[in-house]
């Protein structure tokens, strides 16, 4: 009996443990649309800075739209926090919804 005890101690540890890696290892993506970003120094500029932000593991720039790919660890950032950063470096960074796979640019979206 003190057999099945122990091995059904060790099989609960062992589920509690892949199950806190799990969500350790959990990643988000979110697109920004970054208003500022004219230039191949302002895509270096973001990439020097914001890929080193805590819990940011990928970071894609893409000059022609303006936009930003970040992915992250939501238990070490979040987007508010994420957007702040491009704030610090001088630009406004704003979350997209992807669903649509475009990006309007609010500056255009005007005329």
């Amino acid at each position: 009996m003190k057999q099945y005890v122990v091995i059904l101690l060790c099989a609960l540890f062992s589920f509690s443990t892949a199950v806190a890696q799990e969500s350790k290892n959990k990643k988000e993506t979110v697109t920004f649309y970054v208003q500022g970003m004219d230039c191949n120094n302002c895509v270096k500029k973001i990439e020097k800075n914001i890929a080193f932000e805590k819990g940011v593991t990928d970071l894609k720039c893409d000059l022609a739209t303006h936009t930003a790919v970040v992915t992250y660890k939501p238990d070490k950032t979040s987007q508010t926090k994420l957007a702040s950063a491009f704030k610090k470096i001088g630009m406004e960074a704003t979350p997209v919804d992807g669903g649509a796979g475009c990006v309007i640019d609010p500056a255009k979206k005007s005329q």
